[in-house]
């Protein structure tokens, strides 16, 4: 089998193609390194069924041979990024995706989409299920990624109807794991780096609002199967177990072994009071639920930080993640 993957050089891309390559597929990276990085990818890059291509989507994508299925990824996904560039983001999302399915209808390929839990907004229903529709501002700040994904649905969702194809829509929610940027702005990175080089964690607000995290390797799993699947969703990929912004804060406090104290900011514009995903309709339909915990994912990430030179250039010595 043939994939093609946008975005395949960021963090969760560079993992699906981990996981495609590892099982015997071959898997074709499309990125143009705006957020993604080819540390990333630089393993596979001898790998004979890896090969990478470095363009922009919205510009179109021109592939010779087949293709059994298109992963559509490319966006910035982190508030930093997307606020930098929102134009970008909201072409990554409208244009680039309509390319990206032309391209698998060319192909006769199946089309996943990444969407996200932002498609929800600020929810007024908790948790999230697949047939909320969200609350989401239109001409605030963090619209460029929520909408640009909303539509990115509707236009999926009009190939499958319009044209007949196989189109499959996953909504992701919080991911972290090994390959996050150190800076890119997200709760799990920003509180790893700040604790490892003894700065205050940032909680934004009182730390009540919630998140749930699910790491990288059972996100891709959830992918994956919905490539293999004939599904079109959308179904939600997250992580059911529930955290306040202030009781993860203190999560990798511990966990890190950090002397840092915790300081509170203003929360930023529409930011989302909770979120959590129901999910029920990939458990049924793929069969897949999270398997790692929090503790543990977040320690292995802790873990990957550590260990790896330039992530964490102020690191104190002497900071180790806590056993157990």
């Amino acid at each position: 089998m043939r994939y093609l993957i946008t975005g395949g050089a960021g963090f969760i891309g560079s993992h699906l193609c981990d996981a495609l390559v590892s099982r015997g597929d071959a898997a074709v990276c499309v990125d143009d390194l705006s957020t993604g990085r080819m540390a990333n990818i630089a393993h596979l890059l001898e790998v004979p069924d890896f090969q990478f291509i470095r363009a922009d989507v919205t510009e179109g994508i021109d592939l010779a041979g087949p293709l059994d299925a298109v992963a559509h990824l490319a966006s910035a996904a982190s508030p930093p990024d997307y606020l930098r560039r929102p134009l970008q983001t909201l072409a990554a999302g409208s244009t680039g995706t309509e390319k990206a399915l032309r391209l698998a209808r060319r192909k006769n390929a199946r089309f996943v989409l990444a969407s996200t839990s932002e498609v929800y907004g600020d929810p007024a229903m908790h948790p999230q299920r697949e047939d909320y529709w969200g609350n989401v501002n239109p001409i605030g700040p963090r619209s460029v990624y929520d909408e640009a994904k909303r539509f990115a649905e509707a236009t999926t969702a009009a190939y499958r109807r319009t044209f007949g194809l196989s189109t499959g829509i996953v909504r992701i929610f919080n991911t972290y794991g090994p390959r996050m940027r150190a800076a890119d702005g997200r709760i799990v990175t920003n509180f790893i780096t700040q604790a490892l080089s003894g700065k205050p964690l940032t909680v934004y607000g009182d730390g009540s609002q919630t998140r749930s995290f699910c790491y990288v390797d059972d996100l891709v799993r959830g992918i994956v199967g919905m490539i293999d699947s004939a599904a079109a969703g959308p179904l939600n990929l997250g992580n059911p177990e529930e955290f306040s912004v202030g009781d993860f804060a203190r999560l990798v406090l511990r966990l890190t072994r950090s002397g840092s104290v915790i300081e509170h900011r203003p929360l930023p514009v529409d930011d989302p009071t909770r979120r959590c995903p129901v999910i029920a309709r990939a458990m049924s339909v793929l069969n897949w639920r999270p398997k790692i915990t929090t503790e543990v994912g977040v320690r292995w990430t802790i873990d990957w930080f550590c260990s790896t030179a330039g992530e964490v250039p102020e690191q104190r010595p002497g900071l180790v993640p806590a056993e157990g």
